[in-house]
């Protein structure tokens, strides 16, 4: 590099010295939390050829991705061993490491506590070990989903204390994450990026930055605008399946298939889209995300009236399963205590490892309650760890079934073989549609 060269890159100011190195892809990048949201994310900007070090607390995780094999389902081991050959991925449990990187995306949880109120212990946590190191010159991304204002009112403060200007210095940004785990179509790389931060220049840097691993991404005018995106896109899914979980309750009394209903009502073009019921609401996002916006609104003197009912139904769906297993069984003569009853499928979705807030879950407890004798089916969850310390282990489906009085269809797994399942059960309640097109007595529809 020529002296002219070196002079002129001293006299650049952060901002631009930052969006030098990211457009280059010099710029070292960083991902705190290795989970659902954050090895995808590290791998797409890895792929984009930035160098990436990925931190998480699990000693296991980082040893896992280090030999080059990958513990989330969407993310295949070889694009990890692939990466780690070239150089563009270490993923380690030292948060020294945020002293030499240039960007850094925080992926942690945020779950509720048990009062419904926020727990951001993680978040917390993280940018404390941020602030140890944060210098002049760095972009960071929250992308953790939260309550409006987190970004602006609780982690600006936090950073601010090192004596660093926001906008000039370091630059602060929200981007809610958006993963559906299973689909394989949409993916961290086409899903538009929303992004807001704290000011323009943390917008113009945090959007050049993500542009240079995902198809498209779209600026808002601030984090706060940028939380609320996220909670507006959980609180619409979560509403509007409360509504039609409240629709199979009521055509469950009055004899119409639900089912039924919605198919027909989702043939007209516009006006309409279709929701469908189930057992319950399980994921990290759609049971939890609506109360973080319930619980900012309540410290703004607002009820959020419709999340609040919205949580009431669904929350109640896990016990409207099991009345219908009772009144399925009752029909046959059985009462549910003593009674065999096999759940088919126990993470929260479809084709998915994930167990997170699965209403399976409840509806195990709530038959095991009840005296029911249950055992489970799910091919991407071997074992069930409950707090109790009980453990349950996966059986084969047929077997299982062959020996049950009932079987329930939790989850809905492309892989389970439902003519077989039908041939093998005595009974069988479909929470999940899943045995649409087929005609038996023995199949109860939700």
């Amino acid at each position: 590099m020529s002296a002219t060269m070196l002079l002129e890159e001293k006299h650049l100011s952060p901002f631009q010295a930052l969006e030098s190195k990211i457009v280059t892809k010099k710029a070292e990048a960083g991902i705190i939390g290795l989970g659902y949201v954050g090895l995808p994310l590290a791998v797409e900007l890895g792929a984009a050829g930035f160098h990436v070090t990925g931190i998480d607390t699990d000693q296991r995780k980082a040893e896992s991705l280090t030999q080059g094999k990958s513990y989330v389902k969407d993310v295949a081991s070889d694009r990890v061993a692939a990466l780690n050959a070239a150089g563009l991925f270490k993923a380690t449990t030292d948060f020294s490491a945020i002293r030499y990187l240039d960007t850094i995306s925080v992926c942690v949880p945020t779950p509720l506590r048990k009062t419904k109120d926020p727990d951001m212990s993680y978040i917390v946590a993280a940018f404390e070990e941020i602030a140890r190191y944060v210098h002049p010159g760095m972009l960071i991304i929250l992308e953790s989903t939260t309550y409006p204002g987190t970004t602006s009112e609780l982690l600006l403060p936090m950073l601010s204390e090192s004596g660093l200007k926001v906008g000039e210095d370091f630059f602060l940004c929200f981007s809610p994450e958006r993963v559906d785990p299973g689909n394989a179509v949409h993916v961290t790389r086409n899903i538009p990026k929303v992004i807001g931060g704290v000011t323009p220049k943390c917008t113009e840097l945090g959007a050049r930055f993500y542009s240079q691993a995902v198809d498209r991404v779209v600026p808002v005018s601030s984090t706060g605008v940028a939380e609320m995106v996220k909670l507006l896109e959980n609180t619409f899914r979560m509403i509007n399946i409360g509504l039609v979980n409240e629709l199979a309750i009521m055509c469950d009394r009055m004899g119409f298939n639900v089912w039924e209903v919605i198919d027909a009502a989702a043939t007209k073009p516009f006006g309409f889209m279709p929701f469908y019921p189930g057992p319950g609401l399980g994921g990290h996002c759609i049971p939890i995300d609506p109360y973080y916006l319930s619980w900012k609104s309540r410290q703004a003197g607002i009820e959020a009236r419709f999340i609040e009912l919205a949580g009431y139904i669904n929350g109640g769906m896990p016990h409207f399963v099991v009345d219908k297993v009772q009144d399925s069984l009752n029909a046959k003569e059985k009462p549910v205590k003593g009674s065999r009853i096999h759940v088919l499928g126990v993470a929260y979705k479809r084709d998915i490892d994930d167990l997170r807030e699965s209403p399976a879950l409840d509806v195990i407890h709530l038959l095991s309650q009840k005296g029911g004798m249950v055992t489970y089916s799910d091919p991407y969850v071997p074992e069930l760890d409950f707090e109790d310390g009980r453990k349950m282990r996966s059986e084969d489906p047929i077997s299982a079934l062959s020996r049950s009085d009932c079987g329930v269809i939790v989850t809905d797994h492309s892989c389970f073989d439902y003519a077989a399942i039908l041939a093998a059960a005595p009974l069988i309640v479909d929470t999940r549609n899943a045995m649409k097109g087929m005609h038996s007595d023995k199949i109860v529809r939700l």
